[in-house]
């Protein structure tokens, strides 16, 4: 529930309310809910504004996820239901999401050519639940990531089999299919 709100834009908006009643009981002589407004105010403001710097947002659904697909996460493995919770939600001082993933699987060369994850989508495969990763690789060609596909099935984890598609125009969707 909580990872669905932005912390960020919640700490600006209680922030930017308290200071302003601060503001208006300083204008008024109200010296108790001045004090309160400020002291509590502006680091709220000042908080909310360091976290809206370091959000990085949750990665949108392809397609809404079915009621077969939304029932078929009962199947889901852990790892499955890791990544999906941790994209679906408002992340702060990460660059991007899965980086350090896609670091170990060899395919961040750099930060300037990472892969960004675009788009998930949940879906079942043959009845299994299957979770599919949509990236833009323009800097990472399909070749890579179809020779990285072994090492991806062993890095996601048992009862997980990996298909990769060229999506064209630099989109690569790996599909993290429940065995």
């Amino acid at each position: 529930m909580l990872g669905s709100v932005s912390l960020g834009t919640l700490g600006l908006m209680v922030g930017s309310l308290l200071t302003v009643v601060g503001a208006v009981a300083y204008a008024t002589g109200n010296a108790t809910l001045n004090l309160a407004g400020f002291f509590y105010g502006v680091p709220l403001l000042l908080g909310g504004l360091a976290l809206k710097a370091a959000e990085l947002k949750p990665v949108p659904y392809r397609e809404p996820p079915t009621a077969e697909a939304i029932a078929g996460r009962a199947q889901a493995t852990p790892i499955q239901t890791q990544i999906r919770k941790d994209v679906s939600r408002y992340r702060y001082g990460q660059e991007a999401h899965l980086d350090s993933t896609l670091a170990s699987l060899g395919l961040s060369p750099s930060d300037a050519e990472r892969p960004v994850l675009v788009a998930i989508a949940e879906t079942l495969t043959d009845g299994a639940y299957t979770l599919v990763l949509e990236f833009d690789s323009p800097a990472v060609p399909f070749e890579v990531w179809q020779a990285k596909q072994g090492k991806m099935q062993t890095f996601f984890g048992p009862n997980i089999r990996v298909a990769v598609t060229d999506r064209g125009s630099n989109r690569v969707a790996v599909a993290l299919i429940r065995e």
